[in-house]
């Protein structure tokens, strides 16, 4: 497995958020986290590539383990390294209002892959052409649609070149048409053999990009199975 969870327990302010979830994603494989509100998708996701420790357990990221413990230990060269091989985009685009697109997505292999500017500018111009943005290189985040600035962020994501993508619900607040935008390129990235761990509140995307639909409920997975086995037929 690229990426597996093993007995994951988070809690916050004595109420317990993930209730020993394990799972596992093989590489080239897309799950999606579905369930209600409340569940605790977002905190797992959040907790693969420990922007915030868990409390037990323990989780395998390309053969680098992250438990507890880690953070204790001052191990921030493991915690590099996971964030390095997991591209994280999150639902409300984080992407920086003062650099164009392209400055926003040549902004990582720069700073953390040492590229020089003008790799850098090649490669963010191949990644905003890949999401079909080649035209908006130059636009700032302000002028780009809700759909246009999540294209962006899944380019600036794979900038880093990393061997899996973490989508927080990705869709989220979009309308449809520039919902259909971003479903496009997810549906590309896993024709491509990206390996990705979607979380969404949406079952109709689950059904359409998912090969595994993992349900959580209360912090628990409840189940895991192909879409249909989850989600019925739609």
């Amino acid at each position: 497995m690229l990426i597996e969870a093993k007995d994951i327990w988070k809690a916050a302010g004595g109420s317990p958020i993930l209730r020993g979830v394990s799972l596992g994603v093989a590489q080239g494989q897309t799950l999606a986290v579905v369930g209600p509100s409340g569940a605790g998708k977002s905190t797992l996701l959040r907790r693969l590539n420990y922007l915030t420790p868990f409390d037990r357990g323990e989780a395998s990221i390309d053969g680098l383990r992250l438990g507890p413990e880690t953070a204790r230990e001052g191990s921030g060269g493991a915690v590099r390294a996971v964030r390095r091989c997991l591209g994280m985009v999150f639902q409300d685009f984080n992407l920086f209002p003062h650099l164009t697109a392209l400055e926003n997505v040549a902004l990582g292999p720069r700073r953390v892959l040492g590229l020089s500017a003008g790799e850098a500018c090649d490669r963010a111009a191949s990644l905003l052409a890949r999401v079909h943005l080649a035209e908006k290189a130059g636009s700032y985040p302000g002028e780009l649609s809700g759909g246009q600035k999540q294209r962006v962020a899944v380019a600036r994501a794979l900038a880093m070149q990393p061997k899996a993508l973490l989508l927080d619900e990705p869709t989220s607040a979009l309308d449809p048409h520039l919902k259909e935008e971003v479903v496009r390129v997810v549906e590309e990235l896993r024709a491509e053999g990206m390996t990705m761990v979607l979380v969404t509140h949406e079952y109709a995307l689950a059904r359409r990009v998912a090969d595994r639909v993992a349900l959580l409920v209360a912090g628990r997975l409840e189940r895991e199975g192909t879409p249909g086995e989850i989600l019925g037929a739609g």
